[in-house]
């Protein structure tokens, strides 16, 4: 059997348990955040007093300490960032997990040397994109998780960096980094650690303007929990470095548990065991992973798309284990057919089909056989029937054993040493000891001399300096370099023992502790100098263009004298038509840009080849791997809110890879827009002013799911071709649903948005490329919307009766969210 690199064990710590349940039960490295720039702010979290004793527990424990950096950074933010990253870096932080892609560039100058991993929020999900995050200094990626095993498989033919994948926790529908959700209907932005969670929240379907019956089928949005433990062999063989853990808004139960089955099923499978024995989770494996926390598990996108398993859709909440069906309902009990044990006290939930959130449940009173019995006046009986299920939510016992695990911090671990021993008769022994990257040297008082009788052998040498009891270290390997025959008192080779040790003591010491201080060079304020001197007065008036997604809209848009046209098309074969449009019906002047697909995965080069062979002015980029393939090409480049835009120092990476103009991340409320536009030159920046919010941008199809039988494109009939889907949300609102090239879908938000109100504001700072995007409007509406905001541009009509008039939101900066919030 080949050789199997060890992959290091990632799990989560939301606070100091789970940080202990996290150590005590396996794990290679913990993952945690801080109270800011932290994609999980309802986290309890440590503090930066609290970091240096935490790196410390977790070093000594062997353990590496990774702290989440993995949010957007707004302009304004940028000088506490990097206080941060000088904070971590004191601290002997091990990495930080990072979106931002000026934060990226602001720690390679702050603190050169400190590692930086590529969050899953950076949207990794290429070949392509992981070169692009390779050169801006990134030793690690975590990819997304949107990947199958067959496509990390591509990426890892030519590898390019470090892989990190999620092997187990909650999946979110949309891609990370990629959700606009929380912002549009909750007035939180994912991107700045605060998911509200729209995706675990019923909807109805309406397809063709009716409510399609879908039975109890109500969370069209919500994934089962990936579980990948059966695929741990094969994420080894190719070659994964990290397998991490999502969970750190979860209990130190759920943290214990999962490290404990994923450790184990890792040490099984590098031990070469048989996938029948110890190398396949057990059944007991099994319920510890469902019942400390499940939504229902399933291997996520590992094996493919299945759209028909990925979201069953009947409920978006922990559930654990089924536990049975109901057979019997009595005056003051439930019998049962039993799936699951069940003891008194253990939580049990009722699974009627309805809205989760008007459920019933509690702990068991008493069993008897197969019934069932609560606390008098807990449970409405009324309101059951038989069939319906009965979910495990609760096992005490297991609690129990679990925090038994961590309640006792487990020991310092022991580092492993390797000695090397050399002389000859007449010299001093040499005794060089090595640990992880420190080597220390010492040299014997007395000299070697032959030996009458007993003289050293590799047992003896092995036996005194294997007494390392107390100390740090263990002995790992010992390889001996003296002459036949010597010998040295035993009392001068203890000496020499405990001489190394305080060496490597010492040196571990100020490793740990004392980072190089001299590495560090604040940056920041030089950075933002050097961008400055690009800013200049500008001239010319504002400049707008549309984003059409058919072509009325396009043909709409140059009849009203537009001169810079994109096309988003869900079928991009017909950008050749759109194409032949703008240069047979548009001006000389006019210019049209295609649209890349939102995600680029490995063998997807080939929607970019047929974009490319259209020969339009330009291309809108809207993901790094697209950035790659396009960037020696002679077309004009624009980069897509997608690129996630959010400081200038994100902005001056991009644009020095050729980019023409670049879209302001959607993240932004109007006071950071003009915070960025103050501290970059407007002439790098567009910004949408009209728009309908792209919210999930996800690989899970509605249409394949709930419009057929099939589990991907290949037989699931193309529904998308022949219907048009809303999602209804719980306020009555209807969401439309695009299918993109790649079969991915798109949810945008029912009511278009308009940043008029702040328009002055952001011409007076120089900024002149503004953009309307159009969605499902016919040709008379994208007529009226260019004519308004044309009036408007002229100084003919006023921002409040434009949003009145296309009956658009028009409400700024009400959050430290999206440009408007919508309700």
């Amino acid at each position: 059997m080949p050789h199997l690199n060890k992959p290091e064990l990632l799990a989560p710590a939301g606070n100091w348990d789970c940080a202990r349940a996290a150590v005590a039960n396996g794990a290679d490295a913990v993952y945690f955040g801080l109270p800011r720039f932290n994609a999980r702010l309802r986290a309890d979290n440590f503090t930066g007093e609290d970091l240096p004793e935490l790196v410390r527990y977790l070093h000594e424990r062997n353990v590496k300490a990774f702290v989440t950096l993995n949010t957007l950074v707004f302009t304004d933010e940028l000088t506490d960032a990097e206080q941060y990253l000088i904070h971590l870096h004191r601290c002997g932080v091990d990495a930080a997990i990072v979106q931002d892609l000026g934060l990226v560039r602001l720690a390679h100058e702050t603190v050169p040397g400190f590692k930086i991993h590529a969050s899953t929020q950076m949207t990794l999900t290429s070949a392509e994109g992981l070169r692009f995050a390779k050169k801006l200094g990134v030793e690690r990626a975590v990819l997304a998780r949107e990947l199958s095993l067959r496509e990390l498989e591509k990426i890892q033919k030519d590898p390019v960096l470090p892989l990190e994948v999620f092997v187990h926790g909650a999946l979110c529908v949309a891609y990370s980094g990629q959700c606009l959700t929380s912002e549009a209907l909750g007035q939180r932005s994912a991107n700045r650690g605060e998911c509200a969670q729209a995706c675990r929240l019923p909807y109805q379907l309406v397809v063709d303007d009716i409510l399609r019956d879908l039975g109890d089928k109500r969370y069209l949005l919500s994934p089962q929990d990936l579980a990948a433990v059966d695929e741990i062999p094969r994420l080894i063989e190719l070659g994964i470095a990290s397998f991490k853990i999502e969970g750190r808004l979860k209990a130190p139960e759920y943290v214990a548990a999962v490290t404990q089955v994923y450790r184990k099923a890792i040490d099984a499978c590098l031990a070469h065991k048989p996938q029948n024995q110890a190398g396949a989770p057990s059944t007991e494996d099994r319920y510890k992973l469902e019942m400390t926390f499940s939504r229902g598990l399933y291997s996520g996108w590992l094996n493919s798309v299945n759209h028909q398993q990925l979201v069953h859709a009947r409920f978006g909440k922990k559930r654990g284990p089924l536990a049975g069906y109901l057979k019997q309902i009595g005056p003051d009990f439930v019998e049962l057919d039993f799936q699951t044990e069940l003891k008194p006290g253990d939580g049990i939930v009722f699974d009627t089909g309805g809205d989760t959130g008007q459920e019933q449940g509690g702990r068991i009173y008493q069993i008897h056989g197969a019934r069932l019995y609560f606390e008098h006046d807990k449970i409405d009986f009324s309101q059951l029937k038989p069939g319906h299920r009965i979910w495990k939510t609760s096992d005490p016992k297991l609690e129990r054993e679990l925090r038994k695990s961590f309640q006792q911090d487990p020991p310092p671990a022991t580092l492993p040493v390797d000695f090397e021993i050399s002389g000859k008769s007449g010299d001093a022994m040499r005794v060089t000891a090595r640990c992880g990257d420190i080597a220390t040297s010492v040299e014997s008082g007395i000299p070697l001399q032959a030996a009458l009788k007993q003289p050293l052998t590799p047992e003896k040498l092995r036996e005194q300096f294997g007494r390392l009891g107390g100390t740090a270290y263990h002995l790992e390997t010992l390889t001996i370099r003296l002459d036949d025959g010597l010998i040295l008192p035993v009392s001068e080779l203890n000496r020499l023992r405990r001489q190394v040790v305080a060496e490597l003591d010492k040196n571990r010491s100020g490793q740990i502790a004392s980072p190089e201080q001299a590495a560090i060079k604040p940056r920041l304020q030089q950075i933002l100098k050097e961008i400055a001197v690009s800013i200049k007065p500008v001239n010319g008036e504002p400049q707008l263009s549309t984003l059409c997604r058919s072509l009325e809209q396009i043909q709409s848009s140059l009849q009203c004298g537009i001169r810079h046209v994109y096309a988003d098309f869900e079928d991009i074969r017909r950008y050749r038509e759109a194409v032949a449009l703008v240069r047979e019906s548009g001006s000389p002047e006019t210019a049209i840009f295609l649209a890349t697909p939102r995600i680029q995965k490995a063998g997807e080069e080939g929607f970019f080849k047929l974009i490319e062979g259209m020969k339009p002015d330009g291309i809108l980029i809207r993901n790094l791997g697209a950035l790659s393939y396009f960037q020696n090409t002679t077309l004009q480049k624009i980069g897509d809110f997608s690129l996630n835009v959010a400081n200038p120092l994100t902005a001056e990476v991009l644009m020095k890879e050729g980019f023409e103009r670049l879209t302001i991340s959607y993240d932004l409320n109007a006071d950071q827009v003009l915070s960025l536009l103050r501290q970059a030159p407007a002439g790098w920046f567009e910004l949408v002013l009209h728009q309908h919010m792209p919210m999930f941008h996800m690989e899970h199809c509605v249409f394949a799911a709930f419009l057929s039988n099939g589990t991907d494109h290949t037989n699931c009939g193309r529904p998308c071709d022949h219907h048009q889907i809303r999602l209804r949300d719980r306020v009555g609102a209807e969401h439309p649903v695009k299918a993109d090239v790649g079969c991915r879908n798109t949810v945008f938000h029912q009511k278009a948005q308009t940043g008029a109100a702040f328009y002055d504001s952001f011409v007076e700072t120089g900024l002149r490329h503004f953009r309307i995007e159009f969605l499902n409007e016919d040709s008379a509406q994208t007529r009226k919307t260019i004519g308004d905001y044309q009036l408007f541009i002229a100084r003919k009509l006023d921002a409040q009766t434009l949003a009145r008039q296309l009956k658009a939101q028009g409400q700024l900066g009400v959050t430290s969210g999206t440009l408007t919030v919508l309700q």
